[in-house]
């Protein structure tokens, strides 16, 4: 199911593998299913009808999947290509008596970063009208030829969670960046993708329940 920029409800069953529970998440997941709505989806790094959203089976996490997200520099690149990003604004629907906040976030990829060469990949998230935002990113560096993990991790302490009995769209902005360095763009060419050429890649975020008053 691919989803555009202004696209309805979409009600999200995905075959996300369940996430299992880290240390301090005592609320168990709500019975009900989760329904996202994409308020919008835009970005250099998601052109509209190539990022898709699903949640998983026991309502632990939901996952963002691309097919078009690269940022590359050197040969056969514009000079507009070493940064791609994408803004993921969400309205997720919970059920009665709860409330989430993002724990932890799983990103996945493909990067080839030639010798000298650096990838960063960054992503900031908040609710709509909230001041809280954060913002963790992780670096790269040539040389490099290999599919990328990279994990996001909120201590229980500093969870934010949606405010109970409001409806606050949840906005994720991710980001790809590859730097030339020392590398001779002349002749070569990096990249790093969050998408792949034989199926899509997958970014999952975990999701921290707790019950509203």
């Amino acid at each position: 199911m691919l989803v555009a920029a202004g696209a309805a409800a979409v009600s999200l069953f995905g075959t996300t593998t369940p996430a299992a529970a880290a240390p301090g998440w005592t609320t168990p997941p709500p019975p009900d299913k989760i329904v996202i709505s994409v308020a919008t989806v835009n970005g250099s790094g998601c052109p509209a009808g190539t990022a898709a959203v699903a949640v998983s089976p026991d309502n632990t996490a939901f996952t963002v999947t691309y097919s078009n997200y690269l940022a590359q520099v050197g040969v056969g690149s514009k000079p507009t290509d070493f940064r791609k990003n994408c803004q993921l604004n969400l309205d997720v629907h919970v059920p009665q008596g709860f409330t989430y906040a993002i724990a932890s976030a799983d990103y996945r990829g493909f990067a080839h970063l030639e010798a000298g060469a650096t990838g960063l990949q960054k992503a900031t998230y908040y609710f709509q009208g909230q001041p809280q935002t954060t913002a963790l990113d992780h670096r790269f560096a040539g040389p490099l030829d290999d599919s990328w993990q990279a994990t996001d991790t909120v201590a229980v302490a500093a969870l934010v969670y949606a405010p109970c009995g409001e409806l606050r769209n949840f906005n994720i902005n991710t980001e790809l960046r590859v730097g030339a360095g020392s590398s001779d763009p002349g002749h070569t060419t990096s990249f790093m993708t969050m998408d792949s050429t034989d199926g899509d890649i997958n970014t999952v975020y975990h999701l921290a329940w707790k019950h509203c008053p």
